[in-house]
């Protein structure tokens, strides 16, 4: 494939729509549609080359026999979703502090532990450049309801067991899913 241009179609708030400006192997031109956090996107580079945008946090407890899983209505689905607490690095932030903003922020729980940070992902390839990292750890503390009126997030912590049937018959966000699935193959 051949990279012509990219060419901003809208700026929102949050994310700006762009169509990628192509040519196919057989000399077709094409057009892509994505979304991005950067409002000012130029050169092909650009669409990898860039910080972080987001935190997501793969949280247990200190015995290691559950997980930390928010359910959240997520609008773009329409309604509740499994999903890992996780939200954008703000500017200036280094991701450690946008994992212990955003727990707390999501949960009320405190993060006491990173054990592995897994280098960057992005997010939903098929439409957007945005990228994670993930931060593997602890947390502790009280719950808490969201405190943000815009989220509406109920957070728990799941066994194994209570994992592999709420994915019988739940939504989840796939990169969840994926590692609640393996997360609950496993035995101690």
């Amino acid at each position: 494939m051949q990279f012509k241009k990219i060419e901003k179609i809208n700026e929102g708030k949050y994310i700006t729509r762009y169509d990628i400006l192509y040519e196919t192997v057989d000399h077709k031109d094409k057009v892509y549609e994505m979304i991005s956090r950067n409002p000012n996107l130029k050169t092909r580079e650009e669409l990898t080359e860039h910080p972080a945008d987001a935190v997501v946090l793969i949280l247990h407890n200190r015995k290691g026999d559950k997980i930390l899983l928010n359910r959240e209505f997520r609008m773009a689905c329409g309604g509740f979703v499994f999903n890992f607490p996780a939200g954008l690095i703000e500017q200036g932030e280094r991701f450690e502090e946008g994992a212990r903003r955003e727990l707390k922020e999501e949960t009320g729980l405190d993060l006491v532990e990173i054990q592995d940070v897994i280098g960057e992902s992005f997010s939903a390839v098929g439409f957007s450049n945005e990228k994670n990292v993930c931060v593997v750890g602890v947390a502790e503390g009280e719950f808490a309801p969201s405190d943000s009126t815009a989220e509406e997030i109920e957070a728990a912590w799941y066994s194994r067991e209570e994992v592999r049937n709420l994915m019988k018959k739940e939504y989840f966000a796939a990169r969840t899913q994926a590692y609640c699935y393996l997360w609950s193959k496993e035995s101690f």
